[in-house]
């Protein structure tokens, strides 16, 4: 049945697979943890109902995509129609609210560099006890080195699995902190072209509401990026522990060498962290500046062909994507657990015989 989903994609534009393969995906990875326990009682339900929907979707991004491309061209006619008059004036306000907005993202880049470096030192501070203490063990060499230096490794690798989850918890918050100022910013913009847009506001209004949406899916690729990279950091130190654990069951002589390079390697894959980090901040202030400039453009007087219409197709299959799966889970949730009633019962189960009681 997956497959079959997947498949009505497969001659949908570049957007909108994206949408059908990330957010998609993640919605039913979501309903699927959420509903673990109990899937085998709403599996069918949720193939019944995920099917013609799938089928809805396909049909609507075919149909909808040129049709809401001549639609919003005209929409952006009316605009530019009504702005002209007072085009140098809408482009020095979008331009201020460029400025505003490089102001406003300005410390985020150098925050999330801090915060990234705060991290991984806290890190490194937190790992480093485990490896002293197995060393000195090991320099000693007291009793059974087994059953000595086990439960140091142990708790090494627990310990790289809690502290990468507080990672990437101080992280990710970043990402919704910036979706805040997306629309603080946005809605000033919206303010401050009102006057010049007053027979018009309700395109201007969806114009920016467009506007919005590209800007926050940065933001929410940023979340994701983040999340991948303190999960890689975390694929990467893991294995550095589990060494130490097999050869513990080996000769002192390889114990000492993995024990040699274990400060190394840690060290080694926690600057790699920090490096695949360190542009993240300054591509996102970047790709806002330059959405806001391309609404300046097609605002303006000389606009091009318009392209954008497929963010607000994408925008349009998201809402209707999440509102799907949304809805299916209240209705899973408020159904009860109880068992099938005999006339939903498959007729081989109702015919059985009732068990004599002995």
């Amino acid at each position: 049945m997956w497959d079959y989903f997947s498949q009505l994609s497969n001659n949908a534009k570049e957007a909108v697979e994206q949408l059908q393969k990330s957010e998609v995906t993640q919605q039913l990875n979501t309903l699927f943890q959420d509903k673990l326990g109990d899937m085998n009682t709403y599996a069918s339900d949720l193939q019944k109902k995920l099917v013609p929907f799938a089928t809805e979707l396909h049909e609507r991004l075919t149909r909808d995509s040129e049709k809401l491309k001549e639609e919003i061209r005209k929409e952006l006619e009316d605009l530019r129609a009504r702005l002209l008059p007072h085009a140098n004036e809408v482009s020095q306000k979008i331009g201020d609210n460029v400025r505003e907005l490089q102001q406003r993202l300005g410390p985020f880049a150098q925050e999330l560099h801090t915060q990234v470096n705060a991290q991984t030192q806290q890190l490194r501070q937190q790992l480093t006890p485990y490896v002293q203490r197995m060393e000195t063990v090991l320099r000693e060499n007291v009793g059974n080195l087994q059953a000595s230096l086990t439960p140091y490794a142990d708790e090494l690798k627990t310990k790289i699995n809690s502290n990468v989850e507080e990672l990437k918890g101080r992280l990710t918050p970043y990402a919704d902190e910036l979706k805040v100022k997306i629309d603080q910013n946005v809605e000033e913009l919206r303010r401050s072209l009102a006057p010049y847009a007053q027979d018009v506001q309700e395109k201007l209004n969806h114009q920016l509401e467009g506007l919005a949406f590209q800007m926050k899916k940065n933001a929410e690729e940023l979340k994701a990026k983040i999340a991948a990279n303190a999960e890689d950091l975390r694929q990467k130190l893991t294995p550095v522990a589990e060494d130490v654990q097999s050869k513990l069951k080996g000769n002192t002589e390889g114990l000492q060498k993995s024990l040699a390079e274990l400060s190394a390697r840690l060290d080694r894959q926690v600057e790699e962290f920090q490096r695949s980090m360190e542009p993240y901040g300054e591509d996102f202030n970047r790709a806002l500046v330059q959405q806001m400039e391309q609404l300046r453009q097609k605002l303006g007087p000389y606009a091009g062909d318009v392209e954008g219409h497929l963010s607000f197709l994408e925008k349009d299959l998201r809402d209707k994507v999440n509102s799907f799966f949304s809805t299916f889970k209240k209705e899973s949730q408020d159904k009860p657990l109880a068992l099938p009633l005999p006339e939903q019962q498959p007729e081989q189960e109702q015919n059985q015989p009732t068990p004599v009681e002995g």
